[in-house]
């Protein structure tokens, strides 16, 4: 059985409260994919290919682009509960979700957080920074204490819009490379967050799958290794060694061994393979992305499946990725 980790639905209700907000990344955008919004039309995809499932998260836009305060906790309740009751109804089709986390509330999202893996969430999605700010600020940091506490894992989504211009002279970013070379960017900026605040070192039991095998990390195994070797050589205006030296290891090993990673590569080969070298087998799990794709749900799924089907590795190693680390690091049982 194959079971795609990191694949995105917005519950109806929740669709329809907040798909005239007027926001960018809600109205033209989701209404053109009923796959995101219409379950009948999302079943069909899953259809679509023999032993395989889907784990269901919410989207974008992040739920702190949208509202502020507690808003961002009932927003996050909405979907929640929204995506329990799908999967509770369909466990043929949904063995799992993932809920959505609320960083821009007052509590962190600690008590949602709590709430929703109580209600048998798989884990938390959160996004690469809260509405601009860094995930490694303290207000944060009781949600990672929370998760470690629970051993429950992280979902972790890239979150970057046009209005993060790609140069200083310009108000907003051109030709969507905020999203085409920003959101992988985005990613392994909040993985280097975590790793030299602490975060990593403070709670070594987190587990934090990131999307889209990490973004530009895998191809940039030279400069987190060697280059970051000697951090603070290049900076002048503080003392990075002594950030180096509070590390209780080095930062090439915490992004190949600390966190988890998705095979989510847009139907990209070269790019699998360089994440599948990169990180532990024991952390990958599979994951499309649907239904973000030219078909509306099936190629980015389809192309996924065929690459790892295709790949030189022993069964073990294949069902592993298929569905065994999910399981593992979930702690929960998705194939029957």
């Amino acid at each position: 059985m194959r079971i795609d980790a990191y694949t995105h639905f917005i519950p109806k209700k929740f669709f329809d409260a907040i798909v005239e907000s007027g926001h960018p990344g809600i109205g033209k955008r989701m209404r053109e994919i009923p796959c995101i919004h219409d379950l009948d039309v999302r079943k069909k995809v899953v259809d679509t290919f023999p032993d395989y499932a889907q784990i269901l998260s919410h989207g974008m836009p992040p739920l702190e682009a949208l509202a502020k305060g507690e808003q961002v906790a009932l927003y996050a309740k909405a979907i929640n509960d929204g995506l329990a009751e799908i999967c509770a109804k369909d466990r043929d089709h949904f063995p799992g979700w993932v809920a959505q986390g609320a960083l821009g509330a007052p509590d962190a999202g600690v008590a949602e957080s709590e709430r929703a893996l109580k209600n048998g969430a798989l884990g938390v999605q959160i996004y690469t920074n809260v509405a601009g700010k860094p995930l490694d600020l303290p207000e944060y940091e009781p949600f990672f204490a929370l998760m470690e506490k629970l051993d429950k894992p992280i979902w972790l989504h890239p979150a970057r819009a046009a209005n993060v211009p790609d140069y200083l002279s310009e108000t907003k970013s051109k030709y969507e490379i905020w999203w085409a070379f920003g959101w992988s960017y985005e990613t392994a900026a909040a993985m280097a967050r975590l790793v030299f605040s602490g975060i990593m070192d403070k709670y070594p039991k987190l587990k934090i799958i990131t999307h889209h095998f990490g973004g530009i990390v895998p191809m940039l195994e030279g400069r987190i290794g060697p280059g970051w070797d000697q951090i603070g050589a290049r900076t002048s205006d503080e003392d990075l060694n002594a950030v180096r030296k509070r590390l209780k290891k080095r930062p090439l090993d915490y992004f190949k061994h600390d966190f988890y990673a998705d095979t989510a590569t847009f139907t990209a080969e070269g790019a699998m393979h360089l994440g599948l070298a990169f990180y532990d087998l024991d952390k990958i799990v599979f994951a499309s992305d649907c239904p973000f794709d030219p078909e509306k749900g099936t190629m980015y799924a389809r192309e996924t499946l065929r690459i790892i089907e295709g790949l030189d590795m022993p069964k073990a190693d294949k069902d592993k990725i298929w569905h065994g680390n999910l399981e593992r690091i979930t702690g929960v049982k998705l194939v029957k």
